[in-house]
């Protein structure tokens, strides 16, 4: 079993923001990760797809977004990003589910094979320059629910059972200095982990290491629009 990642794909199959405004390289952005997807992707492997799916801003407009990923293969594990807007409430986006191939995952975690990935939306961190003191207390209470993503997964992960931390912002700033993040995925001994958010020209390492733990930041326009390989 593999386990890939891809983040920020921005579908619009049902909002009127096409990516291509963003620049001519976003010109069928989808087209070119599905091609990518199903050249890599084996049905028993793991797609790890770390927020901002859809620039949907009510239910119907995401779950038709992410009815788009459902011919793809392998197991879909979805966290929610700052413009999932769609996403409101996790029951009734669990219920949308289009098929047993999609998990989505809100302060909780799911275990599939050896591999346990937890995840959260995560904020903006002290260091990174969008951060201003009104950031504070939503980069606290993210910290919060990794706590209780961690709680979960101390419930199902055994002796040799990798643990992945999918999040959708930075858990740190580009000189990769500790924050409430790291800590965590120290403690709780997190083998790898996934963001995203990062979009642009600007420096941001695609693969890092921090303290034993490698980090790979899979936004999709920084991968040229293809598919991270995590394991």
């Amino acid at each position: 079993m593999k386990v890939f990642a891809v983040s920020d794909l921005h579908l619009s199959g049902r909002a009127d923001k096409p990516m291509n405004v963003f620049g001519p390289e976003w010109e069928g952005h989808f087209e070119k990760i599905k091609a990518d997807w199903r050249k890599k992707v084996g049905e028993e492997d793991i797609v790890l797809l770390g927020g901002d799916t859809s620039w949907g801003m009510y239910l119907d407009e995401g779950v038709y977004d992410v009815e788009s990923l459902a011919p793809l293969p392998g197991k879909k594990v979805l966290i929610r990003g700052n413009h999932d807007f769609w996403w409101n409430g996790i029951t009734r986006v669990r219920e949308s589910a289009p098929d047993a191939s999609f998990t989505f995952l809100q302060n909780d975690c799911v275990k599939i094979g050896g591999v346990v990935v937890a995840g959260s939306r995560g904020w903006t961190c002290p260091g990174s320059s969008d951060f201003t003191e009104h950031d504070m207390a939503l980069y606290l209470r993210e910290g919060e629910r990794f706590k209780l993503c961690f709680q979960e997964a101390k419930k199902v992960r055994a002796e040799g059972d990798l643990l992945i931390a999918l999040i959708h912002f930075p858990p740190f700033s580009v000189k990769l200095e500790d924050t409430i993040f790291t800590k965590l995925f120290e403690e709780n001994k997190v083998d790898k982990v996934v963001f995203g958010h990062l979009h642009g020209a600007g420096y941001f390492p695609l693969k890092c290491e921090k303290n034993g733990i490698e980090y790979f930041l899979t936004s999709c326009d920084k991968t040229r629009f293809s598919l991270t390989r995590i394991i």
